[in-house]
């Protein structure tokens, strides 16, 4: 079984639990780091965890939602062995992968629908690391190498 992480604040909570229910349908076994309501929470107090468990290898890939997706990444990126990119189209959802290697994709939850955000995952799923010239510069980020 497939193994990914989500975490998402109050503003993307609603999005996640449809998300979680769409990769248990896909057969992956989703560690889900919270938030477990609507009510108002922080961000980072759930990218954090997310962020922590790819760096100690627990996870290869995760899943990050927040009303506009910009605090998620934010936090997600001031971790070393994280590339966290922000998608709002299937295309952008692919070239993450394909050419940043992206771990983790985030959502902007207020901005994009359920649908819309199972066509990005489907995208960035299907998507591998290109390699060759984008490996030369993924090699210039401070971060932990590039699979």
């Amino acid at each position: 079984m497939k193994k990914i992480g989500i975490a998402c604040d109050h503003a993307g909570y609603e999005m996640k639990e449809f998300l979680v229910g769409y990769l248990d349908a896909m057969g992956y076994d989703v560690l889900d780091f919270g938030t477990h309501s609507p009510e108002s929470v922080d961000y980072a107090d759930f990218a954090h965890p997310l962020a922590e468990a790819i760096e100690k290898g627990e996870l290869e890939r995760g899943i990050a939602l927040c009303g506009s997706g910009e605090g998620m990444a934010m936090t997600l990126n001031k971790h070393q062995g994280i590339r966290a990119g922000l998608c709002w189209d299937p295309e952008v959802a692919s070239l993450i992968r394909r050419h940043n290697n992206a771990n983790v994709i985030v959502f902007p939850a207020r901005f994009i629908t359920n649908d819309e955000a199972v066509k990005m995952l489907d995208a960035y799923f299907a998507a591998e690391f290109e390699g060759g010239r984008h490996e030369a510069r993924l090699a210039k980020m401070p971060v932990a190498g590039c699979k």
